[in-house]
Protein backbone atom coordinates (compact mmCIF):
# COMPACT_ATOMS: atom_id res chain seq x y z
CA UNK A 1 0.00 0.00 0.00
CA UNK A 2 3.15 2.55 1.06
CA UNK A 3 4.71 1.69 -2.39
CA UNK A 4 1.68 2.12 -4.59
CA UNK A 5 1.12 5.62 -2.60
CA UNK A 6 4.94 6.31 -3.09
CA UNK A 7 4.25 5.46 -7.06
CA UNK A 8 1.07 7.82 -7.69
CA UNK A 9 3.23 10.40 -5.49
CA UNK A 10 6.09 10.00 -8.01
CA UNK A 11 4.43 9.80 -11.30
CA UNK A 12 3.89 13.10 -12.54
CA UNK A 13 8.08 13.99 -11.99
CA UNK A 14 9.58 10.61 -13.15
CA UNK A 15 9.06 7.78 -15.51
CA UNK A 16 8.72 4.28 -15.07
CA UNK A 17 12.49 3.54 -14.60
CA UNK A 18 13.21 6.13 -12.30
CA UNK A 19 10.80 5.21 -10.15
CA UNK A 20 12.00 1.71 -9.68
CA UNK A 21 15.10 3.10 -8.99
CA UNK A 22 13.91 5.57 -6.44
CA UNK A 23 11.98 2.57 -5.02
CA UNK A 24 15.23 0.21 -4.91
CA UNK A 25 16.69 3.10 -1.71
CA UNK A 26 13.51 3.71 0.48
CA UNK A 27 13.35 2.53 4.03
CA UNK A 28 10.78 0.11 2.48
CA UNK A 29 13.06 -1.69 0.17
CA UNK A 30 15.40 -1.59 3.47
CA UNK A 31 12.85 -3.46 5.84
CA UNK A 32 12.09 -6.01 2.79
CA UNK A 33 15.51 -7.23 2.56
CA UNK A 34 15.80 -7.53 6.21
CA UNK A 35 12.73 -9.69 6.96
CA UNK A 36 13.83 -11.55 4.37
CA UNK A 37 17.05 -12.15 6.29
CA UNK A 38 19.78 -10.06 4.08
CA UNK A 39 22.51 -8.57 5.27
CA UNK A 40 22.61 -4.71 5.96
CA UNK A 41 25.63 -4.62 3.61
CA UNK A 42 23.51 -6.25 0.57
CA UNK A 43 20.70 -3.44 0.86
CA UNK A 44 23.35 -0.76 0.49
CA UNK A 45 24.72 -2.63 -2.40
CA UNK A 46 21.58 -2.29 -3.97
CA UNK A 47 21.81 1.68 -3.26
CA UNK A 48 24.48 2.13 -4.46
CA UNK A 49 23.83 0.34 -7.82
CA UNK A 50 20.30 2.22 -7.76
CA UNK A 51 22.28 5.09 -6.61
CA UNK A 52 24.75 4.21 -10.53
CA UNK A 53 21.19 4.05 -12.41
CA UNK A 54 19.52 7.58 -11.13
CA UNK A 55 22.91 9.48 -11.91
CA UNK A 56 22.57 7.56 -15.56
CA UNK A 57 19.01 8.16 -15.45
CA UNK A 58 19.57 12.38 -15.07
CA UNK A 59 18.11 12.65 -11.76
CA UNK A 60 19.47 15.66 -10.01
CA UNK A 61 20.43 14.74 -6.43
CA UNK A 62 18.38 17.59 -5.23
CA UNK A 63 15.10 15.45 -6.37
CA UNK A 64 15.89 12.22 -4.80
CA UNK A 65 16.51 13.83 -1.44
CA UNK A 66 12.96 15.57 -1.95
CA UNK A 67 11.42 12.22 -2.97
CA UNK A 68 12.95 10.35 -0.38
CA UNK A 69 11.65 12.70 1.77
CA UNK A 70 8.52 12.27 0.33
CA UNK A 71 8.76 8.80 1.03
CA UNK A 72 9.44 9.57 5.03
CA UNK A 73 6.18 12.23 4.94
CA UNK A 74 4.38 8.73 4.01
CA UNK A 75 6.07 6.66 6.35
CA UNK A 76 5.74 8.56 9.61
CA UNK A 77 1.90 8.11 10.37
CA UNK A 78 2.26 4.72 9.96
CA UNK A 79 4.63 3.87 12.04
CA UNK A 80 2.84 6.05 14.60
CA UNK A 81 0.00 3.90 14.54
CA UNK A 82 1.49 1.05 14.55
CA UNK A 83 4.21 1.14 17.05
CA UNK A 84 3.34 4.51 18.94
CA UNK A 85 5.05 3.53 22.05
CA UNK A 86 8.74 2.86 20.07
CA UNK A 87 7.67 5.73 17.27
CA UNK A 88 11.08 8.32 18.76
CA UNK A 89 13.59 4.88 18.81
CA UNK A 90 12.55 3.87 15.21
CA UNK A 91 13.37 7.79 14.17
CA UNK A 92 16.52 7.73 15.15
CA UNK A 93 17.14 4.55 13.59
CA UNK A 94 14.98 5.78 10.08
CA UNK A 95 17.91 9.37 10.40
CA UNK A 96 20.65 6.87 10.61
CA UNK A 97 19.25 4.79 7.99
CA UNK A 98 18.87 7.78 5.70
CA UNK A 99 22.25 9.56 6.16
CA UNK A 100 24.16 6.49 5.10
CA UNK A 101 21.60 6.23 2.31
CA UNK A 102 22.33 9.68 1.01
CA UNK A 103 26.00 8.73 1.86
CA UNK A 104 26.70 5.99 -0.20
CA UNK A 105 24.43 8.00 -3.03
CA UNK A 106 26.96 10.45 -3.09
CA UNK A 107 29.86 8.02 -3.30
CA UNK A 108 27.49 6.45 -6.60
CA UNK A 109 27.12 9.80 -7.99
CA UNK A 110 30.88 10.45 -7.67
CA UNK A 111 31.64 7.22 -9.22
CA UNK A 112 29.86 8.20 -12.32
CA UNK A 113 31.20 11.61 -12.70
CA UNK A 114 34.97 9.83 -12.28
CA UNK A 115 34.25 7.11 -14.61
CA UNK A 116 33.02 9.15 -17.30
CA UNK A 117 36.26 11.69 -16.32
CA UNK A 118 38.51 8.80 -16.76
CA UNK A 119 36.53 7.67 -20.14
CA UNK A 120 37.64 11.46 -21.87
CA UNK A 121 40.90 11.48 -20.03
CA UNK A 122 41.70 8.19 -21.80
CA UNK A 123 40.31 9.43 -25.03
CA UNK A 124 42.42 12.60 -25.07
CA UNK A 125 45.43 10.43 -24.61
CA UNK A 126 44.47 8.12 -26.73
CA UNK A 127 44.35 10.88 -29.58
CA UNK A 128 47.73 12.11 -28.54
CA UNK A 129 49.42 8.35 -28.15
CA UNK A 130 47.82 6.85 -31.54
CA UNK A 131 50.70 6.50 -34.02
CA UNK A 132 48.02 6.64 -37.24
CA UNK A 133 44.34 6.32 -37.87
CA UNK A 134 43.49 3.07 -37.08
CA UNK A 135 45.12 2.94 -34.15
CA UNK A 136 43.48 5.66 -32.85
CA UNK A 137 40.21 4.04 -33.90
CA UNK A 138 41.37 1.18 -32.18
CA UNK A 139 42.09 2.31 -28.75
CA UNK A 140 39.16 4.71 -29.02
CA UNK A 141 37.06 1.25 -29.44
CA UNK A 142 38.30 -0.20 -26.72
CA UNK A 143 37.96 2.32 -23.97
CA UNK A 144 34.06 2.69 -25.11
CA UNK A 145 33.59 -1.00 -24.42
CA UNK A 146 35.10 -0.92 -21.39
CA UNK A 147 33.77 2.08 -20.15
CA UNK A 148 30.04 0.76 -21.18
CA UNK A 149 31.15 -2.41 -20.11
CA UNK A 150 30.27 -4.42 -23.40
CA UNK A 151 31.74 -7.79 -24.44
CA UNK A 152 31.82 -6.89 -28.24
CA UNK A 153 31.70 -3.28 -30.24
CA UNK A 154 32.70 -2.32 -33.76
CA UNK A 155 33.39 1.81 -35.16
CA UNK A 156 32.02 2.18 -38.26
CA UNK A 157 33.27 5.14 -40.32
CA UNK A 158 30.83 6.24 -42.72
CA UNK A 159 32.20 8.28 -46.16
CA UNK A 160 30.73 10.81 -47.45
CA UNK A 161 27.78 10.75 -49.98
CA UNK A 162 27.50 9.36 -52.85
CA UNK A 163 30.65 7.44 -51.95
CA UNK A 164 28.68 5.61 -48.24
CA UNK A 165 25.73 5.21 -50.17
CA UNK A 166 27.43 3.04 -52.93
CA UNK A 167 29.28 1.10 -49.81
CA UNK A 168 26.27 0.38 -47.37
CA UNK A 169 23.54 1.69 -49.46
CA UNK A 170 20.64 3.67 -48.65
CA UNK A 171 18.40 1.44 -46.73
CA UNK A 172 20.99 0.55 -44.05
CA UNK A 173 22.23 4.47 -44.18
CA UNK A 174 18.70 4.82 -42.96
CA UNK A 175 18.69 2.81 -40.09
CA UNK A 176 22.05 3.44 -39.12
CA UNK A 177 20.93 7.02 -38.69
CA UNK A 178 18.77 6.70 -35.48
CA UNK A 179 20.04 4.95 -32.57
CA UNK A 180 18.83 1.27 -31.45
CA UNK A 181 18.33 -1.06 -28.94
CA UNK A 182 17.70 -4.54 -30.50
CA UNK A 183 17.56 -8.03 -28.42
CA UNK A 184 17.13 -11.40 -29.22
CA UNK A 185 19.51 -13.83 -31.19
CA UNK A 186 18.41 -13.17 -34.85
CA UNK A 187 16.69 -10.20 -34.94
CA UNK A 188 19.13 -8.21 -36.91
CA UNK A 189 18.42 -7.69 -40.29
CA UNK A 190 21.73 -5.84 -41.38
CA UNK A 191 25.55 -7.80 -42.26
CA UNK A 192 26.53 -6.55 -39.03
CA UNK A 193 23.50 -7.28 -36.46
CA UNK A 194 23.33 -10.98 -37.86
CA UNK A 195 27.32 -11.12 -37.32
CA UNK A 196 26.47 -9.85 -33.57
CA UNK A 197 23.66 -12.31 -33.73
CA UNK A 198 25.54 -15.21 -34.32
CA UNK A 199 28.35 -14.53 -31.46
CA UNK A 200 25.15 -14.66 -29.36
CA UNK A 201 24.72 -11.25 -27.46
CA UNK A 202 21.19 -11.46 -25.86
CA UNK A 203 21.11 -7.44 -26.83
CA UNK A 204 23.12 -4.62 -28.57
CA UNK A 205 23.32 -0.70 -29.30
CA UNK A 206 23.86 1.26 -32.53
CA UNK A 207 24.54 4.93 -32.03
CA UNK A 208 25.13 7.26 -34.80
CA UNK A 209 27.06 9.92 -35.40
CA UNK A 210 26.67 13.10 -37.23
CA UNK A 211 28.83 15.83 -38.74
CA UNK A 212 27.73 18.80 -40.77
CA UNK A 213 24.24 16.86 -40.54
CA UNK A 214 25.23 14.12 -42.48
CA UNK A 215 26.40 10.51 -40.74
CA UNK A 216 29.89 10.29 -40.15
CA UNK A 217 29.92 6.96 -38.44
CA UNK A 218 28.05 4.08 -36.45
CA UNK A 219 29.06 2.33 -33.13
CA UNK A 220 27.83 -0.92 -32.13
CA UNK A 221 27.56 -2.70 -28.90
CA UNK A 222 27.07 -5.65 -27.46
CA UNK A 223 25.59 -7.30 -24.22
CA UNK A 224 25.41 -11.30 -22.92
CA UNK A 225 22.54 -10.37 -20.80
CA UNK A 226 19.51 -7.81 -21.75
CA UNK A 227 21.01 -3.99 -21.14
CA UNK A 228 19.62 -0.83 -22.07
CA UNK A 229 20.94 1.81 -22.35
CA UNK A 230 20.62 4.82 -20.42
CA UNK A 231 20.27 8.51 -20.85
CA UNK A 232 23.14 10.01 -19.48
CA UNK A 233 25.17 6.54 -20.88
CA UNK A 234 23.71 8.24 -24.58
CA UNK A 235 25.04 11.20 -23.93
CA UNK A 236 28.09 10.13 -22.79
CA UNK A 237 28.38 8.52 -26.30
CA UNK A 238 27.32 11.15 -27.85
CA UNK A 239 30.08 13.29 -26.55
CA UNK A 240 33.10 10.90 -27.07
CA UNK A 241 31.21 10.26 -30.74
CA UNK A 242 32.11 13.87 -30.75
CA UNK A 243 35.53 13.95 -29.66
CA UNK A 244 36.27 10.92 -32.01
CA UNK A 245 35.01 12.50 -35.18
CA UNK A 246 36.94 15.77 -34.39
CA UNK A 247 39.82 13.81 -33.74
CA UNK A 248 39.34 11.40 -36.70
CA UNK A 249 39.34 14.85 -38.98
CA UNK A 250 42.02 16.51 -37.08
CA UNK A 251 44.52 12.70 -37.74
CA UNK A 252 43.05 12.58 -41.38
CA UNK A 253 44.66 15.94 -41.54
CA UNK A 254 48.01 15.52 -40.26
CA UNK A 255 48.16 12.24 -42.22
CA UNK A 256 47.26 14.14 -45.00
CA UNK A 257 50.60 16.73 -44.21
CA UNK A 258 52.50 14.37 -43.26
CA UNK A 259 52.40 12.77 -46.78
CA UNK A 260 52.51 16.20 -48.19
CA UNK A 261 55.77 16.93 -46.54
CA UNK A 262 57.31 13.13 -48.29
CA UNK A 263 56.24 14.33 -51.37
CA UNK A 264 57.58 17.96 -50.33
CA UNK A 265 60.94 16.09 -48.90
CA UNK A 266 61.19 13.83 -51.62
CA UNK A 267 60.86 16.28 -54.59
CA UNK A 268 63.48 18.68 -52.66
CA UNK A 269 65.90 15.44 -52.32
CA UNK A 270 65.19 15.55 -56.33
CA UNK A 271 65.91 19.30 -57.03
CA UNK A 272 69.23 18.65 -54.68
CA UNK A 273 70.14 15.82 -56.63
CA UNK A 274 69.55 17.69 -59.89
CA UNK A 275 70.86 21.26 -58.90
CA UNK A 276 74.60 18.88 -58.08
CA UNK A 277 74.64 16.94 -61.45
CA UNK A 278 73.84 20.13 -63.08
CA UNK A 279 77.10 21.99 -61.22
CA UNK A 280 78.86 18.60 -62.31
CA UNK A 281 77.78 18.60 -65.51
CA UNK A 282 79.07 22.46 -65.71
CA UNK A 283 82.25 21.60 -63.82
CA UNK A 284 83.03 18.99 -66.92
CA UNK A 285 82.01 21.41 -69.27
CA UNK A 286 84.57 23.91 -67.85
CA UNK A 287 87.43 21.60 -67.17
CA UNK A 288 86.85 19.76 -70.51
CA UNK A 289 86.08 22.29 -72.77
CA UNK A 290 87.04 26.19 -71.33
CA UNK A 291 89.86 24.86 -69.15
CA UNK A 292 91.48 22.69 -71.66
CA UNK A 293 90.99 25.96 -74.71
CA UNK A 294 92.84 28.16 -71.85
CA UNK A 295 95.53 25.74 -71.55
CA UNK A 296 96.42 25.42 -75.09
CA UNK A 297 96.18 28.95 -75.14
CA UNK A 298 98.74 29.21 -72.30
CA UNK A 299 100.76 27.16 -74.97
CA UNK A 300 100.53 29.01 -77.87
CA UNK A 301 101.67 31.78 -75.89
CA UNK A 302 104.65 30.46 -74.36
CA UNK A 303 105.29 28.32 -77.55
CA UNK A 304 105.30 32.47 -79.13
CA UNK A 305 107.09 34.12 -76.50
CA UNK A 306 110.07 31.69 -76.79
CA UNK A 307 110.67 32.32 -80.49
CA UNK A 308 110.01 35.94 -81.02
CA UNK A 309 113.46 37.42 -82.15
CA UNK A 310 114.99 39.78 -79.27
CA UNK A 311 114.50 42.75 -80.75
CA UNK A 312 110.73 42.65 -80.17
CA UNK A 313 111.01 42.89 -76.17
CA UNK A 314 107.69 45.32 -75.86
CA UNK A 315 106.01 42.30 -77.97
CA UNK A 316 107.67 39.56 -75.99
CA UNK A 317 106.69 41.71 -72.45
CA UNK A 318 102.89 41.87 -74.13
CA UNK A 319 102.67 38.22 -74.62
CA UNK A 320 104.16 37.57 -71.11
CA UNK A 321 101.59 39.69 -69.20
CA UNK A 322 98.52 38.29 -71.73
CA UNK A 323 99.96 34.80 -70.46
CA UNK A 324 99.75 35.64 -66.92
CA UNK A 325 96.09 36.96 -67.19
CA UNK A 326 96.14 33.71 -68.63
CA UNK A 327 97.19 31.50 -65.87
CA UNK A 328 94.72 33.82 -63.49
CA UNK A 329 91.87 33.17 -65.64
CA UNK A 330 92.85 28.93 -65.33
CA UNK A 331 93.30 29.29 -61.57
CA UNK A 332 89.86 31.04 -61.67
CA UNK A 333 88.43 28.16 -63.40
CA UNK A 334 89.81 25.72 -61.48
CA UNK A 335 88.26 27.34 -58.31
CA UNK A 336 85.23 27.64 -60.15
CA UNK A 337 84.75 23.86 -60.89
CA UNK A 338 86.07 22.83 -57.30
CA UNK A 339 83.38 25.44 -56.06
CA UNK A 340 80.75 23.53 -58.13
CA UNK A 341 82.02 20.13 -57.81
CA UNK A 342 84.34 19.66 -55.32
CA UNK A 343 86.18 16.00 -55.98
CA UNK A 344 87.36 15.44 -52.79
CA UNK A 345 84.74 15.81 -51.16
CA UNK A 346 83.50 12.56 -53.38
CA UNK A 347 86.91 11.21 -52.47
CA UNK A 348 87.57 11.50 -49.31
CA UNK A 349 84.65 12.64 -47.26
CA UNK A 350 83.40 15.33 -45.97
CA UNK A 351 85.57 16.30 -43.21
CA UNK A 352 88.87 16.57 -45.69
CA UNK A 353 86.68 18.47 -48.00
CA UNK A 354 86.02 21.06 -45.54
CA UNK A 355 89.70 21.38 -44.36
CA UNK A 356 89.93 21.82 -48.50
CA UNK A 357 87.49 24.51 -47.98
CA UNK A 358 89.38 26.39 -45.29
CA UNK A 359 92.64 26.41 -46.83
CA UNK A 360 91.05 28.29 -49.89
CA UNK A 361 88.75 30.67 -47.39
CA UNK A 362 92.18 31.72 -46.16
CA UNK A 363 93.45 32.72 -49.06
CA UNK A 364 91.29 35.10 -49.96
CA UNK A 365 89.92 36.38 -46.53
CA UNK A 366 92.08 37.45 -44.09
CA UNK A 367 90.20 36.03 -41.33
CA UNK A 368 91.53 33.33 -38.89
CA UNK A 369 89.35 30.17 -39.84
CA UNK A 370 89.62 27.50 -37.13
CA UNK A 371 87.50 24.27 -38.00
CA UNK A 372 86.59 21.59 -35.37
CA UNK A 373 84.78 18.22 -36.79
CA UNK A 374 84.15 15.13 -34.22
CA UNK A 375 81.51 12.12 -34.65
CA UNK A 376 82.25 9.00 -35.91
CA UNK A 377 80.21 9.79 -39.36
CA UNK A 378 82.22 12.30 -39.73
CA UNK A 379 86.18 11.43 -38.65
CA UNK A 380 85.11 7.53 -38.70
CA UNK A 381 84.82 4.96 -41.80
CA UNK A 382 81.35 5.21 -41.42
CA UNK A 383 80.07 8.05 -43.92
CA UNK A 384 77.47 10.02 -44.08
CA UNK A 385 74.90 10.03 -47.10
CA UNK A 386 75.81 11.55 -50.03
CA UNK A 387 73.10 13.71 -49.71
CA UNK A 388 73.54 15.16 -45.93
CA UNK A 389 77.63 15.67 -47.17
CA UNK A 390 76.90 17.77 -50.36
CA UNK A 391 74.08 19.60 -48.47
CA UNK A 392 76.64 20.53 -45.51
CA UNK A 393 79.54 21.23 -47.86
CA UNK A 394 77.42 23.84 -49.24
CA UNK A 395 76.34 25.31 -46.27
CA UNK A 396 79.66 26.14 -44.98
CA UNK A 397 80.73 27.31 -48.06
CA UNK A 398 77.81 29.52 -48.36
CA UNK A 399 77.96 30.70 -44.67
CA UNK A 400 82.12 31.55 -45.18
CA UNK A 401 80.94 33.26 -48.64
CA UNK A 402 78.55 35.80 -46.38
CA UNK A 403 81.25 35.91 -43.67
CA UNK A 404 83.63 37.14 -46.54
CA UNK A 405 81.70 39.65 -48.15
CA UNK A 406 79.69 41.09 -45.04
CA UNK A 407 80.81 40.57 -41.65
CA UNK A 408 84.63 41.73 -41.50
CA UNK A 409 85.44 38.77 -39.30
CA UNK A 410 88.38 38.83 -37.89
CA UNK A 411 88.00 35.27 -36.49
CA UNK A 412 85.48 32.30 -37.95
CA UNK A 413 84.89 29.08 -35.69
CA UNK A 414 83.31 26.40 -37.06
CA UNK A 415 82.32 23.29 -35.66
CA UNK A 416 80.96 19.81 -37.09
CA UNK A 417 79.87 17.00 -34.91
CA UNK A 418 77.63 14.38 -35.61
CA UNK A 419 75.35 12.21 -33.56
CA UNK A 420 73.36 8.91 -34.23
CA UNK A 421 70.53 10.98 -35.76
CA UNK A 422 71.91 14.20 -36.59
CA UNK A 423 74.26 16.49 -37.68
CA UNK A 424 75.16 19.70 -35.75
CA UNK A 425 76.78 22.75 -37.82
CA UNK A 426 78.33 25.98 -35.91
CA UNK A 427 79.16 28.58 -37.61
CA UNK A 428 80.57 31.68 -35.48
CA UNK A 429 82.30 34.90 -36.41
CA UNK A 430 83.48 38.13 -34.80
CA UNK A 431 82.28 40.49 -37.29
CA UNK A 432 79.80 43.57 -37.83
CA UNK A 433 76.64 41.35 -37.11
CA UNK A 434 73.25 42.32 -38.04
CA UNK A 435 69.60 42.33 -37.24
CA UNK A 436 68.17 38.88 -38.49
CA UNK A 437 64.51 40.36 -37.93
CA UNK A 438 65.88 43.47 -40.83
CA UNK A 439 67.32 41.28 -43.09
CA UNK A 440 64.90 38.66 -43.23
CA UNK A 441 62.39 40.98 -44.75
CA UNK A 442 65.41 42.43 -47.18
CA UNK A 443 64.72 41.56 -50.87
CA UNK A 444 68.08 40.81 -52.15
CA UNK A 445 68.63 38.79 -48.49
CA UNK A 446 70.19 35.78 -50.72
CA UNK A 447 72.46 34.21 -48.95
CA UNK A 448 71.10 33.71 -45.57
CA UNK A 449 67.73 32.84 -47.28
CA UNK A 450 69.73 30.04 -49.60
CA UNK A 451 70.55 28.59 -46.15
CA UNK A 452 67.30 28.41 -44.79
CA UNK A 453 65.83 27.30 -48.13
CA UNK A 454 68.25 24.38 -47.85
CA UNK A 455 67.74 23.51 -44.20
CA UNK A 456 64.04 24.16 -44.48
CA UNK A 457 63.96 21.07 -47.83
CA UNK A 458 65.57 18.38 -45.68
CA UNK A 459 63.85 18.85 -42.52
CA UNK A 460 66.26 20.49 -40.35
CA UNK A 461 66.30 23.70 -37.79
CA UNK A 462 68.17 26.73 -38.28
CA UNK A 463 68.77 29.31 -35.55
CA UNK A 464 70.78 32.68 -36.50
CA UNK A 465 71.88 34.96 -33.21
CA UNK A 466 73.38 37.76 -34.30
CA UNK A 467 73.29 41.55 -32.96
CA UNK A 468 75.06 44.92 -34.50
CA UNK A 469 78.96 44.80 -33.62
CA UNK A 470 78.56 41.59 -31.71
CA UNK A 471 79.40 38.96 -34.17
CA UNK A 472 77.17 35.86 -35.70
CA UNK A 473 76.16 32.98 -34.72
CA UNK A 474 74.96 30.27 -37.10
CA UNK A 475 73.89 27.28 -36.04
CA UNK A 476 72.10 24.49 -38.02
CA UNK A 477 70.60 20.96 -37.26
CA UNK A 478 69.55 17.98 -40.10
CA UNK A 479 68.07 15.02 -39.73
CA UNK A 480 70.65 12.35 -40.85
CA UNK A 481 68.89 9.62 -43.78
CA UNK A 482 69.31 6.27 -43.00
Amino acid sequence: MLERRFHRLLAGRFDASQRKALCEITPGAAMKRLASGRDPADFFEQVAYSGRRLAKLNIPPGEIVKALREYDTLLDPLLKGLLPDRHREFQWVRDQLQFCVLLTLNNAFYQVREEESRAFFELFRAELEAANLDDMLERFLKILIRTFRASAGRLILVPAEPDGTRVFGKEWRKRASRPQFLEGAGRGKSVLEAELAREGFASYWSIPHFANGHLAAVVQFGFPTRYRWLPRELQLLEAAGERFLLATEKTRLIEDLKARETQVRKLSEHLLRVEEEERRRISRELHDEAGQAMLCIRLQLEMIEKTLPGELKKVRESLAATREVTEGVIVEIRRIISDLSPAVLEQLGLASALKQLARRFRAYSPAKIRLHVTGGMLTGAARLSPETEIVTYRLVQECLNNVAKHSSASTVNIRLRSTDSLVVLSVEDDGVGFDPGVAAKKLNSFGLAGIRERVGLLGGRLTVTSRPGKGTNISIELPISK
